[in-house]
């Protein structure tokens, strides 16, 4: 049934730009043999949101990978730099909390550590929604701010880094059998603001992958089951994720890939303090309006990165 929604949304899309352009272009002859400028002009105009309309559409045709349809879980670690980087982390997740909150996406917190001045040492969340994980993949990677501490009482400017890292949630359909010996399971008591978030026992989980490493934590429910549930399932999406980037690796795709938390290894670049740019070292998308990317206007940037893994041309002219 998701499937067929989602194959009666495409066509009802294209079948709807194919009416517009008709109508509008009639419009526009219309109007050109009637000399009424206005009619020509709100149909120019009509145009160009189709064209917009398209190009979306057209990047939403390279959400085809086998889990680009699913949820997906982000992470959020901030780098050295203290008070500095917990604040840039905070800031980074609620850009994205603002991303998913435009599309009409769910946001549930798995894990967060605060900062012990401000901010946030790391938090997990999951983004539920059509394509979050096809949207979000290209977020993986370290984030990197420039700006005027406002922790700072000499009003220096300062460079933060966090890192981003995405992974999409694994359904019923994809078997994968962890075994129990290759575990290590840590019980502590879930951190929080105080009242009723601040758990009275030890019902926070942290697993760690003994083979590769991989750790994953929950502190959500009060039930140590439930959170020991979630924080399997955060494993199992992991392990899945660590295969699909060996595989586009394998094929010679770009594939993100978790690093140093420092410089050399950004993806973007967000310069408030001297001059104002957004600039995605990977593409080379830059905007002038930081407030509106941290605000949650990724589209732009996450548009060119998929066009960028596949070799797909996204930019279209008006003139075009």
């Amino acid at each position: 049934m998701r499937e067929r929604d989602e194959l009666d949304v495409a066509v009802r899309t294209v079948r709807e730009l194919e009416a517009g352009i008709r109508d509008n272009c009639e419009l526009i002859e219309l109007g050109e043999a009637e000399g009424d400028e206005e009619i020509v002009r709100d149909a120019e105009n009509a145009l160009l949101e189709l064209m917009q309309t398209a190009r979306r559409t057209q990047i939403e045709t390279l959400l085809s990978g086998e889990v680009d349809s699913n949820d997906c879980y982000v992470e959020i670690h901030s780098g050295a730099g203290g008070t500095e980087s917990q604040d840039w982390a905070n800031m980074l997740l609620r850009m994205y909390t603002r991303w998913a909150e435009a599309r009409k996406m769910k946001v549930d917190t798995i894990e967060m550590h605060d900062g012990e001045e401000a901010g946030i040492k790391s938090a997990t969340i999951m983004i539920k929604g059509h394509n979050a994980y096809g949207w979000m993949k290209t977020e993986s990677g370290v984030h990197r701010l420039v700006r005027i501490s406002p922790y700072d009482s000499a009003a220096r400017r300062h460079t933060s880094f966090s890192s981003v890292w995405v992974y999409p949630v694994v359904d019923d359909n994809i078997d994968i059998e962890i075994r129990e010996a290759d575990l290590k399971v840590d019980t502590y008591r879930a951190s929080g603001a105080g009242g009723q978030h601040v758990n009275t026992t030890d019902s926070a989980i942290r697993i760690t992958h003994v083979p590769t490493g991989i750790i994953v934590a929950c502190q959500q429910e009060r039930s140590q089951h439930k959170n020991r549930a979630t924080a399997m399932n955060m494993l199992k999406a992991r392990l899945y994720e660590m295969e699909l980037q060996k595989r586009e690796e394998a094929a010679n795709a770009q594939a993100a890939s978790k690093t140093d938390i420092g410089w050399g290894h950004q993806i973007r670049s967000y310069v408030l303090q001297p001059y104002q740019m957004v600039k995605d070292l990977r593409t080379g998308v830059e905007s002038g309006q930081p407030s509106v990317v941290l605000d949650g206007g990724l589209d732009e940037f996450m548009e060119a990165a998929l066009a960028q893994r596949v070799g797909v041309a996204t930019d279209v002219s008006a003139e075009d």
